[in-house]
């Protein structure tokens, strides 16, 4: 269990401040995928205070279906690794020609470096929420466990931290290995630590991978 506990609401909203509103907007653009970590231990204390901030995330029907794993031990994590490399080489196989060389120049995950590896999951079969508001769009479940991971995502980059996610996996593999129930899925498994460096631009774009297209084609009037 994770210690201490989510402050309760207050009872009248807050009014925020110019100034938080600019250093919110600073929060949001210097949110990172962070792959390049230093291996200095994370204190426990902090870690805590980034799992925590799942628990305040919204979720459809109030199911709250996240399940979140320390992934602590180092066969487990050995385990990862492995299944990471495979995953990428394949990856990496099934690039254009073309753009092989600049794939595999890539860094694409955190996993030996980050002294703090969780691994994120929905429960699929927990009946909390009763199923409200997931009846046609089961998959709400999933993107509320998504919404969690946000918020301790924004959490550690507030502390200082760095949060990288790793897709490139077999989440069937993984399930195994880490010894999971069967019902629950794979969401996401996540790097976390010191930041070996900060930027505010993602990693991909400074290598050429791709670049941010912006809001101008992707929002559109009905």
């Amino acid at each position: 269990m994770v210690a201490g506990a989510i402050a309760p609401a207050l009872s009248e909203p807050p009014e925020f401040s110019a100034v938080f509103r600019g250093e919110l907007g600073l929060l949001l653009r210097w949110r990172r995928d962070v792959r390049r970590f230093r291996r200095d231990a994370v204190a426990g204390a902090l870690v805590d205070q980034v799992i925590e901030a799942a628990a305040s995330a919204p979720s459809v029907g109030l199911s709250e279906p996240w399940r979140i794993a320390r992934v602590s031990s180092e066969a487990r994590r050995d385990a990862v690794i492995a299944n990471f490399s495979d995953a990428n080489a394949d990856a990496l196989a099934a690039q254009p020609e073309e753009r092989r060389a600049l794939y595999a120049s890539l860094k694409l995950a955190g996993l030996r470096e980050a002294p703090v590896h969780l691994a994120v999951f929905c429960d699929e079969a927990d009946d909390q929420g009763k199923g409200l508001g997931a009846r046609t769009m089961p998959e709400m479940r999933r993107y509320s466990v998504v919404c969690a991971v946000m918020q301790m995502w924004l959490v550690a980059r507030s502390l200082g931290l760095g949060m990288g996610w790793v897709s490139i996996l077999d989440p069937a593999r993984l399930t195994r290995d880490l010894d999971t129930p069967d019902d629950w899925s794979l969401i996401a498994y996540l790097c976390l630590g010191w930041p070996e460096e900060d930027h505010a631009d993602p990693e991909l774009q400074r290598a050429g991978w791709e670049a941010r297209a912006g809001l101008a084609a992707r929002v559109i009037d009905r």
